[in-house]
């Protein structure tokens, strides 16, 4: 798939503040699983060789800050991780910068992006594995250890009661993800927000297939993204992803642990492969 012109930017961004620490930039998520959509975020992983300094923190938020999401630009999520610290693998894994749009309000409090433990990596590494999408360095097979599938399951799952907590501020995205983790712990795959969307769809309940329809369509650019009139139906909707998540999470954690290194079938369990 092309690579957005602003992916190269920001390339020249992060090399230009951090130097030769940067071992290799990856692009992920959307880009490289079916495609962006009107609605997707830019999302790239930088591998570096240490932690950044304050300065080089500083730095890097001042550039992303005016830049993502304005003027016709995507939002952007950025991240970095020292490659010590999740190569050799281990979970929790490390973060050690992040930027997304939804922060900022922290930092327009003053937060910095620090070291933190994040689940979230496990299925963020696995994605830019599965992507193989180089846009400076080495393929990531050669600066990434592949991710156990019972801690992909464990980093899928880990946040769904924070998500949960943002279903009225951020519907789409909340509904979208629920979906997304559903999917991957039942087939074995990942797949785009979209394309998850489209698995789940075919096995909701009618009563709550209007929700889904809407969070995928808004997602896609198709309609225009509005909430009053399913107001009342969002909450079950979700309730009823998060049921299906559980279900699928206590189902996957028998043959997980076998260690099947096959394809994955829909409805079994494997190592995940991407799927648009």
């Amino acid at each position: 798939m092309p690579v957005p012109e602003e992916a190269h930017a920001l390339v020249t961004l992060v090399r230009g503040t951090l130097g030769d620490a940067v071992l290799g930039v990856y692009l992920h998520g959307s880009a490289v699983l079916g495609g962006l959509r009107p609605h997707s975020d830019l999302d790239l992983l930088v591998v570096a060789r240490q932690s950044l300094t304050e300065q080089q923190r500083r730095a890097l938020l001042a550039a992303l800050l005016p830049l993502s999401g304005r003027d016709g630009h995507r939002p952007v999520e950025l991240i970095v991780v020292v490659q010590s610290e999740i190569r050799p693998w281990r979970y929790p894994p490390t973060c050690d910068f992040l930027y997304g749009d939804w922060l900022r309000g922290d930092f327009d409090r003053g937060v910095l992006p620090s070291p933190a433990p994040s689940p979230d990596l496990a299925p963020l590494l696995t994605m830019t594995l599965l992507g193989d999408t180089p846009l400076y360095g080495p393929p990531p097979a050669e600066v990434l250890d592949p991710v156990p599938y019972e801690d992909l399951v464990r980093g899928i799952t880990a946040g769904v009661a924070e998500l949960m907590g943002d279903l009225e501020s951020d519907t789409r995205n909340v509904l979208l993800t629920l979906a997304r983790i559903w999917t991957t712990l039942a087939t074995g795959t990942v797949r785009s927000k979209d394309a998850a969307a489209a698995w789940v769809l075919a096995r909701l309940p009618q009563a709550h297939r209007p929700v889904l329809e809407r969070a995928r369509a808004g997602y896609t650019g198709e309609t225009e993204e509005g909430w009053d009139d399913l107001r009342g139906r969002v909450r079950p909707a979700a309730e009823f992803l998060v049921r299906a998540v559980t279900e699928a999470r206590t189902a996957s954690d028998g043959p997980a642990q076998e260690g099947s290194d096959g394809p994955a079938q829909e409805g079994s369990y494997g190592p995940p492969r991407a799927q648009p």
